[in-house]
């Protein structure tokens, strides 16, 4: 078949873009299709590395795995990393262009154009169907003059799209209706249908309504998607995982909700173990005795260890672990808990130096390059503390740092990369440690052991890990059965006559 494509836009943020994309791109794997995810444009802290060491937005890897392929760079050449409510990283085809403010990107973002086409030639070289994710809403009237990834790229692309709108948030008729109204008459003329996403309940009772919106809009419904409870990853940090608490297990797992918390998917698998229930907490009265407590990533390091200390958590994480709590960093996370960062170049802060937690007796130097692979790494640390059963075990992972690490006398480094470098410390006492390893918990089985030695501790009985080798393979599972739902729910016949038309 000739290369066509389905564009996928919402009336607001997280309306559920993301993962209807992933469904269609499964759908059309399964039907024999060659189907890659596009987005010309990401705003998220949640990232990944590619295999090549480029850095990409997580919502387009979910969407090619869901696709069965390897994320490339080229499905998200531009991702926006915030660093304060006002400006962000630039990151272009997987590196960093530099630091800007919203009003210096909102001119310059135009040059961005040959980038942007470049990438999505050479995915349509390559594959029959480009499943293409728009961004926030299409109706933003104050961003339509330089959109890169809504209606501006649809109409380059002459791409066809279907409006999705989120109706558990309340008023998706008036969301859709408005969203159409406020397009122009040559973007009107792209819109071939929309999907109403999130209904809880019976969709016969919203049959008069979506019969009164089809003729608004003159335009068809072409599906009604339940609200789905799926173990995938989410774009970025508007998400109901930060609101809620997953499971009501005896073991508890608590993170602390930096400002500029980044890759916080690190912690879904935690989230498949029936018995520990996870939770994110910003104030120090939100915690509750945790078995675990995690400094996640961030993406500035230094600013939020000074929201750390300003919120009193300094000597509240002291007391945890005197008590003997286990308490890990992750990336930014483990930085914080050495001794010092020294950041010459002021990468992060105005600060040419802090002083950090002093778990552990490293320093880190910020450094104006960033660090970004894929990595393999062997555990071989083990005590007769949490790790005394943990043993050698090859780990996957991927690192996204800026800043190198001096371990200096540290006498337990956690890991040996491939490529014989050392990674990760651990203190005397064996209940803080801390790495640069993002996708550790991914690794299921070593998972599993941890969360045995915290039962062990708390006199629980053991548990045989039933899960897969790694959270790569659950999430297969969990993609089937979102291609098998929308399947029911969406008249894929039609949508199949939009993109091949």
């Amino acid at each position: 078949m000739k290369n066509s494509c389905l564009m996928i836009q919402g009336t607001a943020s997280s309306v559920g873009k993301s993962l209807l994309c992933a469904a269609l791109c499964r759908i059309l794997k399964q039907d024999g299709y060659r189907v890659a995810p596009f987005k010309a444009q990401n705003m998220a802290l949640n990232s990944f590395v590619t295999y090549d060491g480029l850095e990409m937005g997580r919502a387009q890897v979910m969407q090619a795995e869901a696709a069965g392929i390897e994320p490339l760079v080229e499905m998200n050449p531009v991702l926006l990393k915030p660093t304060s409510d006002q400006g962000s990283q630039v990151v272009v085809m997987g590196r960093p262009a530099g630091n800007m403010g919203a009003l210096d990107y909102f001119s310059w973002k135009e040059n961005l154009w040959p980038v942007i086409d470049k990438a999505y030639q050479k995915l349509s070289k390559d594959h029959d169907i480009i499943v293409i994710e728009g961004a926030g809403s299409p109706a933003e009237i104050n961003l339509k003059e330089s959109d890169l990834v809504n209606m501006g790229l649809a109409k380059r692309l002459k791409a066809p799209v279907l409006l999705v709108g989120d109706i558990d948030r309340g008023g998706v008729f008036a969301s859709l209706y408005g969203t159409v109204a406020l397009l122009e008459e040559d973007e009107r003329a792209l819109l071939k249908g929309v999907v109403i996403n999130k209904f809880r309940g019976d969709p016969k009772v919203l049959e008069p309504g979506l019969e009164m919106l089809e003729k608004l809009i003159d335009l068809p419904v072409l599906g009604v998607l339940p609200m789905l409870k799926l173990q995938l990853d989410d774009e970025d940090s508007v998400t109901e995982r930060f609101t809620r608490s997953s499971g009501k297990g005896a073991l508890k797992v608590q993170v602390l909700l930096l400002p500029r918390i980044a890759n916080f998917t690190d912690f879904n698998p935690f989230e498949l173990f029936d018995d520990v229930s996870l939770s994110y907490i910003r104030e120090i009265k939100e915690l509750a005795d945790p078995d675990l407590l995690i400094l996640p990533g961030s993406k500035n390091t230094i600013e939020d260890l000074l929201f750390l200390r300003e919120a009193g958590w300094e000597e509240t994480l002291r007391q945890y672990a005197a008590a003997g709590g286990l308490l890990i960093g992750i990336c930014g996370g483990f930085q914080m808990l050495g001794r010092r960062i020294i950041d010459p170049h002021r990468v992060e802060s105005s600060l040419l130096e802090i002083d950090g937690l002093g778990f552990l007796d490293f320093e880190t130097v910020m450094e104006k390059d960033k660090s970004t692979r894929q990595v393999e790494a062997l555990w071989r640390y083990a005590d007769d503390n949490y790790f005394s059963q943990q043993g050698e075990e090859l780990l996957k992972g991927y690192e996204i740092h800026m800043g190198r690490t001096d371990y200096g006398q540290v006498e337990h480094p956690l890991f040996i990369h491939s490529t014989g470098q050392d990674d990760g410390a651990i203190n005397a006492t064996g209940n803080v440690f801390g790495t640069y390893l993002h996708g550790l918990f991914d690794n299921l089985t070593w998972t599993a052991n941890l969360l045995n030695a915290v039962r062990r501790r708390r006199n629980l009985p053991e548990k045989s890990n039933l899960l897969p080798a790694t959270y790569r393979e659950y999430k297969e599972r969990e993609y089937d059965s979102l291609a098998a739902v929308v399947r029911k729910s969406l008249d894929l016949k039609k949508i199949m006559h939009i993109i091949t038309d």
